[in-house]
């Protein structure tokens, strides 16, 4: 009887081709993963550049005092100065938060207290950030809308409230469906935009 010789047969391997076919494979999903996550690095420094949480302590503290959103408030400071405190307007606006002479004086007004801060002051961040923090929380309280509050807070509390008795602009005086003036009508739907995006980004309200 014959021996019967039994040989495992080896198995094969990639060939030299198909073993550079999968080493460009890998090389191509390392590149387009190092490239995913630059893209996602740049857009992200993108982003918080273009949505910066400058002066963040400042608003958190007044925000906190006056029961106000903090995306508001960073939007608000966005869409008014970007974030430059030493910044004038054409019609007087000062600092962060862009509050004029005449305002200042109705926030100490209304105030009430001894806020004894000259104009000079509001190049100070932490003096504008509370002037303005206090007008936004009159305005709100007052309102109650956002849009409407931030109506009052670009053309003046007196504009307001012509126009929510004005059914051309009002229906329910408390809403102003159409805002007659262009660059405050921008101002709102801006500020509003912004608010969204810091609302997003950094999952504060």
């Amino acid at each position: 009887m014959g021996t019967v010789v039994i040989t495992r047969q080896r198995k094969q391997g990639p060939t030299g081709k198909g073993r550079m076919i999968l080493l460009a494979l890998l090389v191509l999903a390392l590149l387009f993963g190092a490239g995913v996550f630059l893209l996602s690095r740049g857009w992200s420094h993108f982003a918080e550049k273009a949505y910066p949480l400058e002066y963040g302590d400042l608003v958190e503290k007044y925000c906190e005092q006056y029961e106000l959103p903090q995306s508001l408030v960073f939007a608000v400071i966005k869409n008014e100065s970007g974030f430059h405190p030493d910044v004038d307007s054409e019609i007087g606006a000062r600092g962060l938060m862009q509050i004029t002479e005449e305002t200042m004086d109705w926030i100490q007004y209304r105030n009430g207290e001894d806020w004894s801060e000259n104009f000079e002051d509001l190049y100070d961040p932490e003096t504008n950030v509370r002037y303005g923090t206090y007008l936004l929380s009159m305005l709100l309280a007052e309102f109650e809308v956002p849009q409407t509050a931030l109506c009052a807070y670009h053309a003046g509390w007196g504009n307001v409230k012509r126009w929510l008795k004005d059914p051309d602009y009002s229906t329910d005086g408390v809403n102003i469906h159409t805002i007659p003036f262009k660059d405050t009508n921008w101002y709102v739907a801006q500020v509003l935009e912004t608010q969204e995006q810091y609302k997003e980004m950094y999952k504060i309200e």
